[in-house]
């Protein structure tokens, strides 16, 4: 299946330029990456780094996330924030690193989302499934993209 990723990233702008309030931005666009990318699970956190936390503003799919907040010292999460890189792991059993969401989940890819001048990362998008190397190259690549796009609408 080809993606139009203009067409994607113009709808994450529309979503992300409305005047809905934070909460529930955030909803819309964690539904929307979900649907988009026929993904079991979305999560997308703000990074503190005065408080030395994760927290999550919204998830999308079968179930809260089984940390909503938590040290940024920890988990995948915490290499994605510290190697300021997106940290795709296709087997969560054989990862030490792992801090559980899910029960059920076997492949993770946590995507950092940068302040305005690409130096601190204030924001991750945190995508789940229950298959093992369930996310391609592909999809990384559009999920950078639209960690990019929502740079601008993140702090808001």
């Amino acid at each position: 299946m080809r993606i139009d990723n203009e067409k994607f990233l113009d709808e994450l702008r529309r979503i992300a330029s409305s005047s809905k309030e934070r909460k529930e931005l955030f909803q819309h666009l964690a539904d929307f990456l979900r649907e988009f990318g026929k993904f079991r699970w979305v999560g997308l956190y703000d990074v503190d780094h005065a408080e030395g936390l994760v927290k999550n503003i919204a998830w999308s799919g079968e179930g809260a996330p089984e940390y909503p907040i938590f040290p940024l010292t920890k988990g995948l999460t915490s290499s994605a924030i510290s190697f300021r890189r997106t940290i795709n792991v296709g087997d969560v059993a054989s990862d030490p690193r792992y801090l559980t969401a899910l029960g059920s989940t076997r492949s993770e890819i946590i995507v950092p989302v940068f302040d305005a001048s690409g130096k601190s990362v204030i924001g991750t998008i945190d995508v789940e499934s229950e298959k093992e190397n369930a996310f391609d190259a592909a999809t990384q690549s559009l999920l950078e993209l639209a960690a990019g796009t929502l740079r601008a609408y993140w702090r808001r």
